[in-house]
């Protein structure tokens, strides 16, 4: 009996758009995803500076937003995979926010 090993690929991020309702990931094979900026709390609360100042991060499988304390896997994105952050803790992200004056308007 044969058998043969299937490779899969993890899809990979080539560029990346947020801007004021959604989050745009181009794929290095070609496909577009765009999902709602309110699946990611975080995202959706910060400015348009810290959106725009992110990292493309292991080989393409990861994106990261300093500023914001995010991380987002590509391959979840694709799932649909919403935020997971519970809502105490957005709570609490944004009011350190507010109190060191960051805010959408900043």
């Amino acid at each position: 009996m044969n058998s043969s090993a299937i490779e899969i690929q993890e899809a990979s991020a080539r560029h990346v758009t947020v801007d004021e309702d959604s989050l745009t990931v181009d794929l290095v094979d070609g496909r577009t995803v765009i999902v709602p900026l309110l699946w990611y709390p975080r995202l959706w609360h910060g400015t348009i500076i810290e959106r725009g100042r992110f990292e493309i991060l292991a080989g393409g499988t990861l994106i990261h937003w300093p500023d914001l304390d995010e991380d987002l896997s590509v391959s979840g994105i694709i799932a649909g995979h919403r935020s997971g952050e519970s809502q105490q803790s957005l709570k609490e992200w944004l009011e350190e926010r507010k109190a060191n004056g960051i805010g959408a308007d900043s």
